[in-house]
């Protein structure tokens, strides 16, 4: 893995975001195939402490079998990304200050405008790609990130991670969100490829991050 420059690429889809909207799954951006999928993965604060650790330190790509083979930070203030409220209305987007953070190796914690490119299969399928930090959160009872696609990939779209800490009961849920439009010819030829991959993908992350299938 190596740090690189940054350099001002732009996501190569049109709706931004588009995986925090309530509606998602109802009315994806056109042409895309949207998918959802949430587990509970524990409960109480430490649970919800390590799995936000995991999940801002690239732990559930990493998990998934996926290589980090370059980490590039934004330059400067980072941009949060676009996120909406409970009607699906966007809110205004904020800059971020937190101080960078970097794991024992000192590759860069997950952080807006970050780009990060990965290499490797999941469940035989090409996940090759290179990707930017399109919306970050990171609140006391809740952490995630939206990863948008720049390019370099076999589909292009967006895909969010979410850990939130229930007041209500103490759970912890982790939760994945995502649409995806085919670029390859196989998948725009062979449509179902393209919902085995996603499928392949949430698994692989809800076992990175689930104590449940912690190798001892």
């Amino acid at each position: 893995m190596r740090r690189g420059t940054f350099r001002d690429d732009t996501v190569d889809y049109a709706a931004v975001g588009a995986t925090s909207a309530p509606d998602l799954m109802h009315f994806p951006p056109t042409g895309s195939k949207p998918a959802e999928a949430s587990w509970r993965i524990g409960s109480g604060e430490q649970r919800f402490a390590a799995a936000a650790e995991t999940l801002l330190s690239w732990g559930v790509q990493r998990g998934a079998g996926l290589h980090i083979t370059e980490v590039r930070p934004a330059d400067g203030e980072g941009y949060t990304g676009v996120s909406f409220d409970a009607e699906g209305k966007p809110i205004a987007p904020a800059k971020s200050h937190a101080e960078q953070r970097f794991d024992e190796n000192g590759v860069p914690f997950v952080s807006p405008g970050t780009t990060v490119t990965l290499r490797g299969h999941v469940g035989g399928t090409n996940a090759n790609g290179e990707l930017r930090v399109v919306g970050f959160t990171e609140q006391p009872r809740q952490v995630g990130f939206a990863l948008g696609t720049v390019g370099h990939s076999v589909v292009s779209g967006e895909e969010s991670f979410d850990v939130q800490w229930r007041e209500d009961n103490d759970e912890v849920w982790f939760a994945v969100r995502a649409f995806d439009t085919a670029h390859s010819a196989l998948y725009k030829f062979v449509p179902g490829l393209l919902g085995r991959r996603r499928k392949a993908l949430f698994d692989a992350y809800h076992r990175a991050i689930s104590p449940a299938f912690a190798t001892k």
